[in-house]
This record gives C-alpha cells, sequence and structure tokens, in this order.
C-alpha cells in the first residue's frame, strides 16, 4: 500500500511524501506515485494516548475495552495505554496484569499497552510485571479515590524507585500531597478549586524531584495542572534529571472562571484552574518543558455523575476526552503540526518506552496514521460521541479538525465517522 499527501508530517517536517507500507510496517518515504492520495489532507502519526482509564476487568457498566478503543479510533489515537487503578483486581501484580490482557481480548481497534500499579507493599512485584509486559508504573500520593489502590507515603515512593532504579522504565506520579488539601461541599466549583490547591501539587513534585535526584531512577509527573510545576521540570532539565510531566486537553482549554458550579463533567483531579494559570501552561509547552498532551480520558456512568451534583467533592473525578485531544489542542492554534507530533504521538510513545516503534512516520515503524483535515471545524454533538457515556464537558464545543481515516499497523480501523473492519487491536507490551 502506497499512501500519499502534499502534508505529510515526518521527523525532519511536514513535506509531500509517499508512505509505502508493507504488512504492518513503514517500509520507506519517497516522491513516487501513490495508490491513495489524500491531497492536501494531513497526514500524521497516529495520536498516541499514554493516559486512559479503562475499567475492564470487573467494571462492566462503566468504560471497557471496546468503547474505549472505537472512541481512540474516531479521534485519530491508534495507541492507548491503559492506567492501572479503575478495574477488580487493580494491575498490581503479574496475576492481574495478566487478567486484564486477557479481558481486552478481541475487543480493541486500536493498539493497548498497560501501566501496572505501585502501591504499599508492591515493591518487589514491580520487576516482575516488567518481564511480563507492563511498560512502567502509576501510583497516587494523595487517596485515590478507589480503596483498592492505595497511596505512597514519602517511603514508599522511595521503595518504588528504587526497585526500578536500572530498568529505564518510569514510575508516573499523581502528584499532590494530603496535608497540602481542604475539602469541599456543595456545588461550589470553587469550593472544589480552592480545596486543592496548587501548592498540594508543587510539594509533591519537590518530594517527586528530590527522590529521582537520590535514587537515579526515572519518574514523570502525569496530568500537570498547576503552572508553578513548570519551574521545578526547568530545574530538573537544566540539572539533567530523569523526571518529565504531562499536561491535559482540558487543562489548556478551559478556566476555572467559566465552569459553572455543579457541572460534575469537569471535575478532576487536580482540577481545571484559572485563567492565568492555563496560558502559563501554554507558555511551558512553548519552552518545551512538557513531554506530552494525553486525555486522562476517565468517564463514569451519568448516574454517579448525577447523583453527587449535590456535593462535587463526592462526585466521580474524571474527563471523558479520549475522542477528542487532537482538535481541542490543534484548535488554539498555538501549536504547529510538528509540534503537535510531538506532543501527542511521539511524546506519549517515549514515556511508554514504545517510541521505537510509534509516534512517527519512519521507515520501520508500525504504520499508525491518522488522516485529518486541520482546517474544517465541526461541533461536539452526542451522536459524535463514541465512547460509552455521553457526559463530557466538550458537548456543544466547536472545534477545528476532522478526523478523515485511521489506520493501526496499515490496516484501516476508521473511515469518514464510521468504524472499519474488525477489531485486531494488540497488546504493546515489548520496549
Amino acid at each position: 500500500m502506497i499512501l500519499r499527501s502534499r502534508r505529510v508530517v515526518t521527523p525532519s517536517g511536514v513535506r509531500p511524501a509517499s508512505i509505502h507500507v508493507r504488512g504492518e510496517k513503514i517500509e520507506r518515504i519517497d516522491d513516487a506515485p501513490a495508490e491513495v492520495d489524500y491531497g492536501d489532507l494531513v497526514i500524521m502519526p497516529g495520536v498516541v494516548d499514554s493516559h486512559v482509564h479503562v475499567n475492564e476487568p470487573g467494571r462492566t457498566e462503566w468504560e471497557g475495552f471496546e468503547t474505549a478503543t472505537r472512541a481512540a479510533a474516531a479521534g485519530g489515537v491508534t495507541t492507548i495505554v491503559d492506567m492501572p487503578l479503575n478495574s477488580i483486581p487493580p494491575t498490581t501484580s503479574v496475576a492481574a496484569l495478566l487478567k486484564k490482557a486477557e479481558a481486552m481480548e478481541g475487543k480493541c481497534r486500536v493498539d493497548v499497552g498497560l501501566w501496572g500499579g505501585a502501591v504499599p507493599g508492591n515493591a518487589r512485584a514491580l520487576q516482575p510485571m516488567l518481564r511480563e509486559g507492563a511498560l512502567g508504573f502509576k501510583c497516587f500520593l494523595v487517596d485515590s479515590g478507589v480503596p483498592e489502590f492505595g497511596h505512597l507515603d514519602a517511603d514508599g515512593l522511595a521503595e518504588a524507585l528504587d526497585a526500578l532504579r536500572g530498568t529505564g522504565a518510569p514510575l508516573l506520579v499523581h502528584a499532590e500531597l494530603a496535608d497540602r488539601l481542604g475539602s469541599a461541599h456543595g456545588r461550589s466549583y470553587r469550593a472544589w478549586l480552592d480545596s486543592r490547591p496548587p501548592e498540594a501539587e508543587d510539594a509533591a513534585i519537590d518530594l517527586v524531584l528530590r527522590e529521582v535526584k537520590r535514587s537515579g531512577a526515572r519518574a514523570h509527573i502525569v496530568h500537570l495542572s498547576s503552572s508553578g510545576g513548570l519551574d521545578r521540570l526547568r530545574r530538573a532539565r537544566d540539572a539533567r534529571l530523569p523526571l518529565t510531566a504531562e499536561t491535559t486537553p482540558h487543562y489548556l482549554h478551559f478556566e476555572a472562571e467559566s465552569i459553572p458550579d455543579g457541572a460534575t463533567e469537569f471535575k478532576c483531579a487536580p482540577p481545571i484552574r484559572g485563567h492565568a494559570n492555563r496560558e502559563a501552561l501554554w507558555r511551558g509547552i512553548g519552552e518545551e518543558l512538557l513531554a506530552a498532551i494525553v486525555s486522562d480520558h476517565s468517564p463514569c456512568t451519568p448516574e454517579l455523575k448525577r447523583l453527587a451534583e449535590g456535593d462535587i467533592e463526592h462526585a466521580w473525578g474524571g474527563i471523558a476526552s479520549l475522542q477528542f485531544g487532537l482538535p481541542v489542542v490543534w484548535s488554539h492554534g498555538r501549536v504547529t503540526l510538528e509540534q503537535l507530533a510531538l506532543l501527542m504521538c511521539s511524546g506519549p510513545a517515549s514515556i511508554a518506552g514504545i517510541d521505537s516503534r510509534k509516534g512517527a512516520i519512519a521507515p520501520g515503524f508500525d504504520a499508525d496514521f491518522v488522516v485529518w483535515s486541520p482546517e474544517e471545524r465541526f461541533r461536539v454533538t452526542p451522536d459524535l460521541v463514541q465512547h460509552r457515556h455521553k457526559r463530557t464537558p466538550y458537548l456543544g464545543e466547536e472545534l477545528c479538525g476532522v478526523v478523515t481515516a485511521t489506520f493501526v499497523r496499515g490496516r484501516k480501523v476508521w473511515e469518514d465517522g464510521r468504524e472499519v473492519g474488525t477489531a485486531f487491536g494488540r497488546w504493546i507490551r515489548e520496549k
């Protein structure tokens, strides 16, 4: 198969090119005539989303692999990496890792990697899980909201990093400290925001930075919300310490001043902060302080959201967004196509350690592509939403960037608003 466009996003820039695909891999890139010519549409590496919450096994009424990966394909995402805490059992042992892998067999329209979990008492299980296919490990420094998934104190953080020293695998850290948090009651979004101040994030990142320096192990801050974290990342970069961070489309798109009370579809932890903080995060992207933009897709049933609307602190937190990350980020007009590919394709692939085969249009890489129209606009309506539950803060938003087709390992899985072919997504477990 040969695909061509006048705008192909390659590691050396955007240019007219023909992509030769043999089997599941990119064989070469040249200027030969092509079987399929997409004209002025952009061909970009398939988006890699390294922060997605799928609830299988054990919570089948919530988001599952079938609906999550269909939404991914609709949004040009060709690889997701699933978080360990929302399934039953949580992915904190070899047995649980293999059970989750079994649960996704035959259901996935895109490729899937798995994060393991670092919880109190399981440090000795981390390397065995790596050998069985975990790409790294997620931990919390504050209550996760999931009783089965405990959080690490400072000693537990040190123990987990020591267990990963020399492996190259990252410890992904939800960076908030409990002693800096307050409480929120009622419908007020402002109360929720005030209960989780930026100081809670900044202090947690300081702790992680100290432990990375001591241990030499690799750590990664997930869903950075506080712009104060940017200075910590700058110091880590200057000291050449193995600490990276990501942010999310919702922290770059929304601002606290515009969120109405009782709108639990906006609730997440850390919270969406104010306008000035959002602008500082965009400046951090311009300074290349952030390694990736990923979704933190974490939907639940509308019933659970509605039950808690009278008390925002106890509403289930999570933003349903997997399908819309690409157009949300592009709509702001603050990144080039090359920067977009770094932040949403090769950057997340590098975090997960799969960047030798995912995240770039280059010979030897998997033939994962998103074909899309950057100039075309659309409005997010419930009928477009492909994840299981339609409640998302992006409903009604007008965005720029329409996905035409998605290819996973050389096979088309999405075209013109509909799924194509069968679910042949694969567990990505090798580095």
